[in-house]
């Protein structure tokens, strides 16, 4: 049998609000867990006492944990106790939440990265502790941890396959369900690749620049 491009038509268009879904499910979850991961790779570099080792525990959790467990969780564990949430808030917590773990350490990787001498430097010139971090730890820690935090956020965008177990309709969901009712395994699964490329190869590409534009302004290359 060959290709249904009848079948690809009609569904294609389909695709395009479940898109949308995905799409924001992974903005929202990569912007949130670059904000966790910021501020959890900011306290263990500072060695805040007492936050640090939950700030820990939580990086192991996170990172450890599937989020297809974390997704069971929120959405039928947590409902149990009397919170009940949205498929698409769920959504957005399990990758907040698995997201963070790892941004952290890609932060912290950054922020070790960045010489003693230079924040000798920040303070010899009256630099308080917020001018130090926003003028320069964290300008130079980004130009380092960009290529992981890119990294990670290409991993995320992969993980919101894993949402429809939640009923949320994006696109792998509608990709199960035009399997079910046509059989059309092979134009559904091309689709879908399609869909993942749409947005996996601009966010790569973003991502090669940003990196290359943050290392031209700090070491000139």
């Amino acid at each position: 049998m060959g290709v249904n491009w009848e079948f690809i038509i009609k569904f294609f268009p389909v695709y395009g609000s479940a898109l949308l879904i995905t799409i924001k499910l992974a903005a929202l979850g990569i912007l949130l867990s670059v904000g966790v991961g910021a501020v959890c790779g900011l306290i263990l570099y500072f060695k805040i006492p007492g936050v640090g080792k939950i700030v820990r525990g939580y990086i192991e959790l996170a990172r450890n944990t599937p989020l297809l467990i974390q997704l069971y969780f929120l959405y039928y564990g947590v409902s149990k106790l009397g919170l009940v949430m949205s498929g698409e808030t769920c959504a957005v917590i399990g990758l907040t939440f698995l997201g963070g773990g790892y941004m952290a350490e890609a932060f912290r990787s950054g922020l070790e990265a960045v010489g003693k001498a230079q924040i000798d430097s920040g303070l010899s010139i009256g630099l308080d502790a917020a001018q130090l971090v926003r003028h320069v730890i964290l300008p130079q820690a980004l130009s380092v941890a960009m290529p992981a935090l890119g990294a990670n956020c290409i991993f995320l965008i992969k993980e919101t396959s894993v949402v429809s177990i939640i009923a949320l309709q994006d696109i792998m969901s509608l990709t199960k369900e035009l399997i079910g009712m046509y059989y059309r395994t092979a134009e559904s699964l091309g689709m879908l690749v399609v869909c993942y490329l749409l947005i996996l190869l601009p966010a790569s590409f973003i991502f090669t620049r940003l990196e290359r534009k943050l290392r031209y302004a700090e070491f000139g290359v």
